[in-house]
């Protein structure tokens, strides 16, 4: 087995396992999931923990 095949099986892998990660990223059964996330850093909450940590380090 020559260097010329160990780099098609290693482009065909690498594509494979693109092709699964697309696939499960744009998967109909992951999207309200998704959903949720893209709007975690829009919410405008402030845990009291890190109000709580910030006036500590500031003392």
């Amino acid at each position: 087995m020559g260097i010329g095949e160990l780099q098609t099986i290693a482009t065909v892998s690498a594509f494979v396992a693109f092709m699964g990660v697309a696939w499960w990223a744009y998967s109909p059964k992951n999207k309200k999931r998704f959903e949720e996330d893209a709007k975690l850093a829009l919410d405008d909450e402030v845990t009291p923990s890190s109000d709580e940590q910030r006036n500590k380090d500031e003392r």
